[in-house]
């Protein structure tokens, strides 16, 4: 009878797993949020549709369509709709004009207003923007539309704000922020984004205090499939990432909720960011937050939102969020140690545990630590090799990524199951000692480094609850051992995805070690299998086939494109030109463009215009010269005051572009402006690649520099004036891409680039 009940518990494991993935998001079929708040995902997909129609990104022509139905939408509800318009350079020293979509829906009390938050205009060059971030827009129209048919006046004001320019240095963010009337009565931001195609929504707040009132709000509201925990905000405000919300809470201290789903990542700012590619359920599930939310907070009172003290907290089935003071951290730690502290003596005096043993416990669990975590490190390094096509997926995870993450998974978990076989002498009890103050040894060092993941003590109080069990009885029954098993589960098994997905693959190793660490938390149920072996083969074979998987999906085809790249440069001063690639593994259809005499660009050759993860060509080849002509630039004045030279310069494109960007020389630069918009003079001390600015050019407008330089030093800059229309530029004759290559996002693509030199 207890083999029957022990081996059930097997596949209730398995499903366990299954369901901690499962129970993160709502499906599309879920009519729930439709029912309870009018949320129709079907509505919001025809936003979606229209809005992702062409790439518009800020200069395209599309970008003003996609501005005109935005607008059209909110006043079809009845709403006002003002368009805010200004130059910005944001902290990055990326300027454009932004032409933000505003509206406000009045309410009836006197308190501060929520805002709604997303943008409209996609990556350049070739992104569709249908999640990055077309969902977000479509959310928050669909949203309105189902709020303001109940026909209830919300206490607080409602302030709808579709941004542009995110994608260049949070532009128009920047503009509302700090210039426009209204962002002074916000009192807390929903800020709905997308950073991948698919997968649940992932909640992550922006605070400069605590996040103990906003948290309380977030689960009051109680939004019915929530995702979030206090890991990702700590590593969050570790980290130098921004969204729109930063721009407020940096400079305005409007603190607010971000919302983001982040999977099928190799679809980002790339031109598979299209209607059809969007996960329908991950469009749902952004609902789900938003009208909740929505609902609450029109009547709570926003303006008692900021709080000192942190809450640590985390999603969990049936419980959905769970929360708890930092306050609360040390003294479940103590009290974790004092627990085990107790249950060793007990254990030593009754003969169950012995000095060796426990010391013996300590070895299987740091072999596999060991061995698993060389695996994983590697792992992405092996791939690459094999499949060196893979490196020019910037993102670092390949279209079948999920299959090499469940087989690093498989294979950490056979490695487990072998190494603990050879301890079949060593006692349970005895095992679980060294896993114990392994992971309190975890707990103390996120703790005190990184407190927003002292939830992981949670399972370690099961393992000690299933130790006591394991002192007192020689067979506890194998499904309360499951049960007290859940909580490890539950939490850590969506970790083994979430880290690769959001980081890439080069973090494989978060897999391998977290399955390892999990592995350990349900020793006292795994460990009591008898044929280990086998559960290792199975688990190997479950390796095998998801890398077998991963092989068959390593082609390029149309579903799964090769990114690649393409650039003409002309130096109008010495009229030499040549190709340019960012492709680590050429593509038949560059090799075809650039001909035979392919040439490996060195380490630092050139000044290369900026990209996301500081890509430089890697291949370059000669080419006759066009008739491209390169911008006119005027000194427009040329003074010296004291010790300080005072220049303006104009900068006049003379064929329609889409970006200028400018770099300087080794001479320092004291201050700076564009078009009268001034760089930040931490920017400005901050900068490298000796990159001055980079302006996105709406309306072929002008550049006007002004900018100060010690007293007789010389102005030197480097002018890259690029068009994003090489394929369709009548001076060139360059074949369409084949259906299995797409242009590869996050770099300066597609272009025909001028390149001048400005000494005075």
């Amino acid at each position: 009878m207890k083999n029957t009940r022990l081996w059930i518990t097997l596949p209730l494991l398995v499903l366990a797993v299954y369901w901690s993935f499962h129970s993160l998001m709502p499906s599309v079929s879920d009519r729930d949020i439709e029912r309870t708040y009018g949320f129709s995902t079907d509505r919001a997909l025809e936003h979606v549709k229209e809005i992702s129609r062409k790439p518009h990104a800020v200069g395209f022509p599309a970008h003003s369509e996609v501005r005109d139905y935005v607008v059209q939408a909110l006043e079809a509800m009845g709403l006002e709709v003002s368009l805010q318009q200004g130059y910005t350079a944001g902290d990055w020293g990326n300027f454009s004009k932004a032409t933000n979509i505003v509206s406000r829906i009045e309410g009836s009390g006197e308190g501060k207003a929520l805002l709604l938050l997303s943008h409209y205009d996609s990556n350049p060059h070739s992104s569709l923007g249908a999640s990055d971030a077309g969902s977000g827009v479509a959310t928050i129209l669909e949203g309105i539309r189902a709020f303001l048919s109940r026909n209830k006046k919300p206490k607080n004001d409602i302030i709808i704000l579709i941004s542009d320019a995110e994608e260049l240095g949070l532009n128009g963010a920047d503009l509302f922020a700090n210039r426009h009337p209204w962002s002074s009565d916000v009192g807390l931001i929903l800020n709905f984004e997308a950073r991948g195609s698919g997968g649940p929504s992932y909640m992550f707040m922006e605070t400069n205090r605590g996040n103990e009132k906003l948290i309380e709000s977030f689960i009051s509201a109680d939004p019915k499939y929530p995702v979030s925990n206090s890991l990702a905000y700590s590593i969050y405000k570790l980290l130098p990432n921004d969204t729109d919300l930063t721009v407020f809470r940096e400079d305005r201290d409007i603190e607010g909720f971000n919302f983001a789903f982040i999977d099928d990542h190799f679809d980002y700012h790339s031109v598979r960011d299209s209607y059809e590619r969007l996960d329908r359920n991950s469009l749902t599930h952004q609902g789900s937050y938003l009208m909740p939310l929505l609902h609450y907070l029109s009547e709570a009172d926003l303006g008692q939102m900021k709080s000192l003290n942190d809450h640590v907290y985390f999603n969990i089935p049936v419980f959905k969020m769970v929360s708890y003071p930092f306050d609360w951290i040390w003294p479940m730690w103590y009290l974790a140690l004092a627990f085990l502290g107790g249950l060793l003596v007990f254990g030593f005096r009754n003969q169950t545990l012995k000095i060796k043993g426990v010391f013996l416990g300590f070895v299987p669990l740091l072999i596999t630590l060991l061995i698993n975590g060389v695996i994983g490190y590697f792992a992405w390094a092996v791939i690459t090799t094999a499949y060196p096509g893979y490196k020019d997926i910037l993102h670092g995870f390949p279209y079948n990524g999920h299959a090499y993450i469940l087989a690093l998974a498989f294979l950490s978990l056979s490695v487990c199951f072998w190494i603990y076989r050879s301890f079949r002498s060593t006692s349970l009890p005895e095992l679980l000692i060294g896993p114990l103050f392994i992971w309190l040894a975890i707990c103390w060092g996120v703790g005190e480094y990184l407190p927003g993941a002292s939830f992981f003590i949670i399972p370690v109080f099961a393992l000690l609850a299933s130790l006591l069990l394991l002192l007192h009885q020689k067979e506890p029954d194998p499904l309360l051992l499951l049960f007290l098993g859940l909580p490890a589960v539950f939490i850590f098994a969506p970790f083994t995805s979430m880290f690769p997905v959001a980081l890439g693959l080069k973090m494989a190793i978060t897999t391998t070690l977290i399955t390892t660490l999990c592995f350990a938390l349900l020793l006292p149920l795994v460990a009591q299998y008898k044929r280990k072996r086998t559960l290792g083969t199975l688990a190997f074979a479950g390796f095998l086939i998801s890398l077998f998987t991963a092989h068959l999906q390593s082609g390029f085809t149309r579903d799964r494109a090769k990114p690649t790249s393409l650039v003409y440069l002309l130096n109008t001063d010495d009229k030499q030109s040549m190709w340019a690639t960012y492709e680590k593994e050429i593509s038949d259809w560059t090799r075809g463009i650039m001909g035979d005499d392919i040439r490996e660009q060195g380490p630092g050759e050139n000044n290369v215009p900026g990209s996301k993860y500081n890509t430089r060509y890697t291949f370059w080849a000669r080419t006759g010269a066009k008739q491209i002509p390169g911008p006119v630039v005027t000194i427009e004045k040329d003074t010296t005051l004291g010790d300080t030279r005072f220049l303006e310069v104009g900068i006049f494109p003379q064929r329609p572009v889409n970006r200028l960007e400018v770099f300087t020389g080794d001479t320092p630069i004291l201050k700076a402006s564009i078009n009268g918009v001034e760089l930040s003079p931490y920017y400005l001390k901050e900068r490298r690649n000796n990159r001055l600015f980079t302006h996105y050019i709406s309306d072929n407008d002008s550049t006007y520099l002004e900018v100060s330089l010690p007293r007789g030093k010389e102005l030197n800059l480097t002018l890259y004036e690029a068009s994003n229309d090489l394929l369709k530029n009548p001076s060139f004759d360059i074949p369409p891409r084949p259906e299995e290559n797409i242009p590869m996002p996050f770099v300066l693509n597609d272009a025909v680039i001028t390149v001048k030199s400005i000494r005075h």
